[in-house]
């Protein structure tokens, strides 16, 4: 069993930055973030293979990345934007996938909480 805790969220004003950390706990390989908005579906972020050699990302300014041996997966984000005012949610599997397939979020069968980002204008 994996268990997730997301810390690091905030407001913030726009153009600035925030960095959000996830500690898992149990045995991960592929692990994402994901976030939603009031009113909007769940939308993916990023995710990063389990020795961080294949990262993919929705936007440019956010920046995934992992340390294993902290069990500690990062998320950061610049030059933040109202928009990007949601609940960010850090995801885990313990399946190595590849692809298209990892922008899903049934992908992840483990969630955290979710730590809420906010920004103003």
């Amino acid at each position: 069993q994996v268990q997730l805790v997301e810390s690091g969220g905030g407001l913030v004003q726009a153009g600035g930055s925030l960095r959000l950390s996830c500690i898992a706990s149990g045995r991960t390989s592929l692990m994402g973030w994901f976030r939603q908005a009031p009113g909007k579906e769940r939308e993916f972020v990023a995710s990063i293979s389990w020795n961080g050699g294949s990262t993919h990302s929705a936007d440019d300014r956010f920046i995934i990345s992992r340390d294993n041996a902290k069990s500690t997966l990062w998320l950061q984000m610049n030059s933040l934007k109202p928009e990007d005012t949601a609940v960010y949610y850090c995801t885990a599997t313990t399946v190595p996938y590849i692809g298209a397939v990892v922008r899903r979020a049934d992908t992840y069968p483990y969630w955290g909480q979710g730590t809420q980002v906010t920004v103003s204008s």
